[in-house]
C-alpha cells in the first residue's frame, strides 16, 4: 500500500493578483520569483503534510503551490498516511501545543514508538521521491519525525509549525520536548508569530511568516447575492424555496462549478429567510474552536433580545484524517444544542459541509460567510485563524478571540477582539451592538477588508518564502 501521495495543482498565473496587489508589488513578486528559479537550478521544494482536505493549512497549500507553479518554480505537494493511534497521538501534541490536554493524558516516551514506526514507513516511501539538494518543507507535528531520513538523503529541511500559544506552562512544555529531538538536524524554521517559538529554537534558523488567503479562490472570490441564495438554498439552509438561479462558482481551473450537494444540517422546524440576519462561525469542530460557546452566548445572551439566526458551520466529521477528535466534538454540540428551550433551538443550526469536492466546499463557505451579518471566532486558542481574514476579506464585520493570530489580524476599528473568550456575556453584548448597528458595522466590514488587502494576501506570503528559501541554499556561488 502506498503511503505517501501526490497532491496534483494546477498552475496559476500570478497576473490574476496584479489588479488587487498594484504594479509594484507584482512588479517585486515578479523579480524575487526569477531571482529563485535561478538559485534552484534543478531542485525541488517540496511541501509536506497529513492531509490534503481539510483546515487552513490544505487550503493554503493549494494556493501557493499553484501560485509558485505559476511563477516557473518546481514544488511539489506530497501527503503522508497514518493509522488511528498515530493520529491519535499527533492530536494530543496539537491540543498540547495550544496548553490543552485531556484524559489520555501528556504525548510521552510511550507514543514515540507508534510515531517513529508510522513515519519511518513514510520516510522510506518519501526519500525516493527526493533528491539531495532539494528543499523539503515539513508542516506542523504529523511531519517532524521526517526529519532526519531526509537531511540523511541530502535534502534541505525547513519544518514549519503553523500552530502555538503566547504562553508556556508544563502542557506545552511537555509537546515541545517531545518534538525537539525530531527536529534537531533542520536547516530552518518557520512560525507564524514570534510568540510561539519554543526558547530552544536557534534565533537565526527561525523566520516569521503569517498565513495568507487568495482572493480569487473559490472560497473567497465575490459572489454576487443572487448566487448566494441560490448556493444557500440549494444545500438547505436558506427558506425560500427553488432558487431560481444556479450556484455557480469558477474552479480552480477556470472552468465553472455549480454547487449541487447538500449539507448535513441539524436544525428545528424553521430556517431563516433571504432577509433575516445571520451570525456565523466557519471552523472544523475542534475544542479549541469552542462551538459550544458560541452556541451559549448566541442562546443567553442573543436570541432573547433580538432577531435572527446562529449557523455554526464545519466540515463533515468523517472526512478529516487527520482529526479523530471531530466527531466526538460535534456530537457534543448536537447533544447540547438538543438541551436548549424549543424557541431558542428553532434559530441555531449546526452544518457539515461534505469535502468529497474541495472547491465546491470552499464555494459554500464563501457563501454562508457572504450571506452574514456578522461573522465570529470565538477560539480558546488559535494558532492563526484564517477564517477572521476570510470574513474580513468579505466587507464583514469580524468578531474574534483576543488569542494566537487573531491578533494580528483584527487592529482598531477593523473588527472585534474578546479579551476573554470565556466571557459569553460580553460575547453577546458585541453581537448585538453589530446587529443594532448597520451602519458601524458596514464601516468595520470595509475597513478589514482593506487591512487584508494590504497584509494578508499570497503575494507577500510568497515572498517570504523566497527570501527563506533563498538563505538555506547559502551565498550564491560568483565566478
Amino acid at each position: 500500500m502506498t503511503l505517501v501521495h501526490d497532491v496534483p495543482i494546477r498552475p496559476v498565473a500570478v497576473t490574476e493578483l496584479e489588479p488587487v496587489i498594484g504594479p509594484g508589488r507584482y512588479s517585486e513578486l515578479v523579480t524575487a520569483a526569477a531571482a529563485l528559479r535561478g538559485r534552484l537550478g534543478q531542485r525541488i521544494i517540496w511541501n509536506v503534510n497529513s492531509t490534503a482536505v481539510g483546515g487552513g493549512v490544505a487550503e493554503m497549500l493549494r494556493v501557493l503551490v499553484a501560485y509558485a507553479e505559476g511563477l516557473g518554480i518546481a514544488v511539489r505537494w506530497a501527503v503522508i498516511s497514518g493509522d488511528p493511534e498515530f493520529f491519535a497521538i499527533t492530536k494530543r501534541l496539537h491540543n498540547q501545543i495550544h496548553g490543552q490536554f485531556g484524559a489520555a493524558g501528556l504525548v510521552g516516551p510511550a507514543d514515540a514508538g507508534h510515531y517513529e514506526q508510522v513515519l519511518a514507513a513514510n520516510a522510506d516511501e518519501l526519500v525516493k521521491m527526493v533528491h539531495s539538494g532539494d528543499i523539503v518543507l515539513l508542516h506542523d507535528p504529523q511531519t517532524a519525525g521526517l526529519t532526519d531520513a531526509l537531511v540523511r538523503a541530502g535534502a534541505l529541511v525547513i519544518w514549519r509549525c503553523h500552530i502555538g500559544v503566547d504562553f508556556s506552562s508544563d502542557v506545552t512544555r511537555a509537546a515541545w520536548d517531545f518534538l525537539r529531538p525530531y527536529l534537531a538536524s533542520v536547516h530552518g524554521f518557520v512560525f507564524s508569530r514570534q510568540q510561539y517559538v519554543p526558547a530552544w529554537v536557534p534565533p537565526p534558523l527561525t523566520r516569521i511568516i503569517p498565513p495568507s488567503i487568495d482572493p480569487f479562490s473559490a472560497k473567497n472570490e465575490y459572489l454576487d447575492p443572487d448566487t448566494v441564495r441560490a448556493i444557500l438554498a440549494t444545500i438547505g439552509v436558506l427558506a425560500g424555496g427553488v432558487p431560481q438561479v444556479s450556484g455557480h462558482f469558477t474552479r480552480h481551473d477556470g472552468t465553472t462549478g455549480e454547487v449541487t450537494q447538500a449539507a448535513s444540517v441539524v436544525v428545528g422546524e424553521t430556517r431563516p429567510g433571504p432577509a433575516d440576519a445571520v451570525v456565523v462561525q466557519v471552523s472544523r469542530w475542534d475544542k479549541l474552536k469552542d462551538m459550544p460557546g458560541v452556541m451559549h452566548g448566541f442562546a443567553e445572551y442573543v436570541a432573547p433580545g433580538a432577531d435572527g439566526y446562529l449557523m455554526l458551520v464545519g466540515p463533515e466529521v468523517s472526512e478529516v484524517a487527520d482529526d479523530p477528535e471531530g466527531s466526538l466534538v460535534f456530537d457534543d454540540c448536537v447533544a447540547q444544542w438538543r438541551r436548549l428551550p424549543m424557541p431558542t433551538r428553532e434559530r441555531i443550526l449546526l452544518v457539515t459541509l461534505p469535502l468529497d469536492d474541495i472547491e465546491e466546499n470552499a464555494a459554500t463557505v464563501n457563501a454562508i460567510q457572504r450571506h452574514a451579518r456578522v461573522i465570529v471566532q470565538k477560539s480558546l486558542a488559535e494558532g492563526f485563524g484564517l477564517t477572521v481574514a476570510e470574513g474580513m476579506w468579505k466587507a464583514r464585520p469580524v468578531i474574534g478571540s483576543a488569542v494566537g493570530g487573531i491578533k494580528d489580524q483584527i487592529a482598531e476599528g477593523t473588527g472585534i477582539l474578546l479579551p476573554d473568550p470565556a466571557d459569553l456575556a460580553a460575547f453577546g453584548a458585541h453581537v448585538r451592538l453589530l446587529l443594532d448597528h448597520p451602519g458601524e458595522a458596514d464601516q468595520m466590514g470595509r475597513a478589514g477588508q482593506e487591512r487584508v488587502a494590504e497584509h494578508y494576501l499570497g503575494d507577500r506570503h510568497l515572498l517570504q518564502y523566497a527570501e527563506l528559501f533563498g538563505t538555506v541554499l547559502g551565498p550564491e556561488d560568483h565566478p
